[in-house]
C-alpha cells in the first residue's frame, strides 16, 4: 500500500508534523511532499493520501493550498482513502482552530474518496469550528506552539488509528 503525504507549510511547523506522521506510519520521506511542488498526478499511485495544512488568519488555508485545492477537488478519488491533519493556534483562535482541515474536507467531499482519521476532540482548548463534523474533528488537529506537550501522543494515537482504518 502506497501512502502519500502532501502538506502546505509557511513557517515549517506543518512540514515538521508531516515528517513526524510519516515516521509514525513508516512512510518513506520521498512520499512526503510540499503541496506547492505537487499536482493531481502525484496522487495517481497512492492508495492512501494524507493532506496537511496550517491555518492562517481567521481560519484560512495556508497560501500554497489556494492554488492547489481546486485542482484536487476536481479529481475522481474513488477507491482512495484520505486523511487530513492541520496545525493551528487553539489559544488565540479557538473558534477557527485548524479550520484548514475543514476546508480541505469540504473541498474533497465530492471526489468519491473515503475519509479516514476522524479524531476525538478531547483535551483541546478549541471550540466547535469548521474542523468539527458530527462531534469529531475530521482529522488530526495540532497546536505545536501552545500545546506542544501533547503533539507526540496525538500523532502516535492518530497513526495507530489510521493503521487500523487502512484495512
Amino acid at each position: 500500500m502506497k501512502i502519500g503525504i502532501f502538506y502546505g507549510s509557511t513557517t515549517g511547523n506543518t512540514a515538521n508534523i508531516a515528517e513526524k506522521i510519516a515516521s509514525a506510519l513508516g512512510v518513506e520521506s520521498g512520499n512526503v511532499r510540499n503541496i506547492a511542488d505537487s499536482g493531481p498526478e502525484d496522487l495517481r499511485d497512492c492508495d492512501v493520501v494524507i493532506f496537511g495544512s496550517s491555518t492562517w488568519g481567521l481560519g484560512e488555508l495556508q497560501d500554497d493550498w489556494h492554488a492547489a485545492i481546486d485542482k484536487f477537488a476536481k479529481l475522481d478519488l474513488s477507491g482512495k482513502k484520505v486523511a487530513i491533519f492541520g496545525c493551528g493556534d487553539s489559544f488565540s483562535y479557538p473558534d477557527t482552530f485548524c479550520n484548514s482541515i475543514g476546508a480541505i474536507y469540504d473541498a474533497l467531499s465530492g471526489t468519491g474518496c473515503a475519509f479516514i482519521g476522524a479524531y476525538e476532540p478531547t483535551d483541546y482548548n478549541a471550540k466547535d469550528s469548521a474542523v468539527c463534523k458530527n462531534g469529531k474533528f475530521v482529522g488530526l488537529a495540532i497546536d505545536d506552539d501552545d500545546d506542544e506537550s501533547k503533539t507526540k501522543d496525538r500523532i502516535e494515537k492518530w497513526a495507530a488509528q489510521l493503521k487500523s482504518e487502512f484495512a
